[in-house]
């Protein structure tokens, strides 16, 4: 049986030693981690938080449209891999909650060093600390609620970044059409102004009218050149979202679609907000988290409690084994401090969920409203720039007949001009204010059809 026993310490022993975790380093990089071409991303489009382009291909080597450039940036923000590893966090919580306490073990041996003793005393006890067991299940409650609240607010922060994408497209895509249009207008001033110039040199023009030409071709080219830094800031604002370099060229789907709203379907929408929005469902669970470890802290109020059992040996070979108990005196100390702090963090939670709903409701009912304003604005704005085409379109011949005078010829386009613009930027607030509201509503909106004005 000897042989046996020592063969088996060492397997315990070597076993014990196998199983314990080890030291890796993990340096830390040097150089940026960023893509310089698209084409060369993978995007899974079943990850994507948006279940309604679950169903979108990504194909890198067309234009890109509002999803694909949202897919790109869902998968490849750096920011959102960054906060991605928090659920790594959490899942090691949620392990580490179910771990319980370790057992203590206590050994005492005394040498005889003289007297009537036989033998060397010892005494040797293992003792276990019950109030954890008691407590396991709301550790791990609460851990788990907490990993799923960590998971939910991923999710809400790769909706923003959806969001976030989509305007910056919208953006790109609108800032470029009023470009075209600013840039029309920038000529017909050039144009106005050298022909004036022109005028005045010949004797058959007055110097206020061409001041007043060349404030104009100023003011133009003042707003051509704010165009393009908006372009350029917009063009690296988008690179930095999707994880490319500044340089990094995107090619764009010309296209955005703009359907109208729907009220009557979005009501409901409204009021099932609680059951949808990540960030909404991650308070939630957040709650729950924080009611467990209200639980646990009642809990925890009662007496200590340590149960062990006890083997002693004297010195005339008198053996004994004792259960032993230690409990402590709840008499100063009842947990009534973390009680009230749980307690209290738990009524902050709630406080912070029912402004958070009230901000969602209120938002989305707001915009809601703004975009009512804005699609009749839009309408207008249609009207007025197909009346100030037609006009155009039979000034036109007069024109080129000597019916009609440059200058007035040229103020009239520019009116079509100016508004074509006006018009173009009501498009791009419509836009930006839907997606908003897809962000405040958790989906993408249900909608019915408008016939819009569409410029070419």
């Amino acid at each position: 049986m000897r042989p046996r026993v020592g063969l088996l310490i060492p397997l315990v022993l070597g076993a014990l030693v196998t199983s314990c975790a080890t030291y890796a380093p993990e340096p830390l990089s040097d150089k940026p981690d960023l893509s310089s071409d698209v084409r060369h991303l993978v995007v899974n489009a079943d990850q994507f938080p948006l279940p309604e382009v679950g169903t979108h291909r990504f194909d890198p080597r067309r234009p890109l449209d509002t999803d694909e450039v949202a897919m790109i940036a869902v998968a490849n923000n750096p920011d959102l891999r960054a906060t991605r590893s928090k659920i790594g966090v959490a899942q090691a919580q949620v392990f580490a909650a179910g771990i319980l306490p370790n057992p203590q073990f206590s050994f005492e041996y005394g040498s005889l060093l003289g007297g009537p003793g036989i033998i060397s005393p010892l005494l040797a006890g293992l003792s276990q600390d019950v109030v954890p067991l008691l407590t396991l299940s709301t550790r791990k409650a609460a851990a788990r609620a907490s990993e799923v609240s960590v998971e939910l607010d991923v999710a809400w922060q790769e909706w923003q970044i959806v969001s976030r994408a989509r305007l910056l497209f919208i953006d790109a895509i609108s800032l470029a059409k009023q470009r075209r249009l600013i840039k029309e207008n920038f000529q017909l001033f050039t144009d106005r102004y050298q022909r004036s110039s022109q005028s005045m040199q010949a004797g058959n023009e007055v110097l206020p009218t061409v001041t007043s030409d060349l404030v104009a071709l100023n003011s133009a080219e003042t707003q051509l050149n704010d165009t393009d830094q908006l372009i350029l800031k917009n063009k690296h604002d988008l690179n930095a979202l999707l994880g490319l370099t500044p340089e990094a060229t995107l090619r764009l789907a010309g296209g955005v679609r703009l359907p109208a709203l729907d009220a009557g379907r979005l009501e409901p929408l409204l009021m099932d907000l609680a059951a949808r929005r990540p960030d909404l469902l991650a308070l939630q669970t957040g709650y729950q988290a924080q009611d467990e470890k209200v639980r646990r802290a009642v809990i925890e109020q009662f007496p200590k409690l340590n149960v062990g059992s006890n083997f002693s040996r004297d010195n005339t070979d008198v053996r004994a084994q004792s259960v032993a108990v230690t409990i402590s005196l709840p008499i100063f100390d009842r947990n009534q401090g973390n009680i009230a702090i749980e307690r209290a963090t738990r009524e902050q939670l709630w406080e912070e969920y029912q402004a958070r709903l009230d901000a969602a409701y209120g938002g989305a009912k707001r915009l809601i409203s703004e975009l009512r304003l804005a699609e009749d604005q839009y309408r207008s704005s249609g009207e007025s720039v197909r009346r100030l085409r037609d006009a155009v379109a039979t000034a036109e011949p007069a024109f080129r007949a000597g019916n009609l005078d440059e200058r007035t010829f040229v103020d009239l386009r520019t009116s079509l001009l100016a508004k074509e613009i006006t018009t173009a930027k009501l498009e791009q607030s419509i836009l930006q204010q839907r997606v908003g509201l897809q962000t405040l509503i958790g989906s993408r909106l249900l909608n019915r059809r408008l016939d819009l004005t569409r410029m070419p």
